[in-house]
């Protein structure tokens, strides 16, 4: 579970909590209660796996999307994707736009500009 919690990210929104035991304070579970706790364990696993594997899955299918508008941007005009998109920290993101503006939309001129990163603060 420990290795769970280190690949996982505060935007996954994953619940931790392990299972509802009756607050009764300290004592020794018995077999059912240990059965019980070990079955949420093993269900909480599989679900946090799922989402992990899931966000990987997105993950890898934004940076290819990232690979192919880099190469041709005009095919993928005013699509912007961030570095979270991709499992990068920080706040930066590519957008496909056009060259000077108006002109160069009408001229079919697309580049993909990089954005610097965080705002700054005021």
């Amino acid at each position: 579970m420990a290795a769970l919690a280190a690949r996982a990210r505060a935007r996954d929104a994953i619940d931790w909590t392990v299972a509802d035991l009756p607050p009764s304070g300290p004592r020794l579970l018995d077999l059912g209660e240990l059965e019980r706790l070990r079955d949420d364990l093993a269900a909480r696993l599989h679900d946090i796996r799922e989402i992990l594997a899931a966000r990987a899955a997105r993950e890898a299918e934004r940076r290819a999307l990232l690979e192919r508008m880099l190469r041709d941007p005009a095919e993928h005009r005013f699509l912007r994707i961030t570095r979270a998109d991709v499992g990068e920290p920080g706040c930066g993101a590519w957008e496909s736009r056009p060259r000077l503006g108006l002109i160069g939309m009408l001229a079919g001129w697309w580049h993909v500009k990089i954005s610097s990163g965080c705002p700054l603060r005021s």
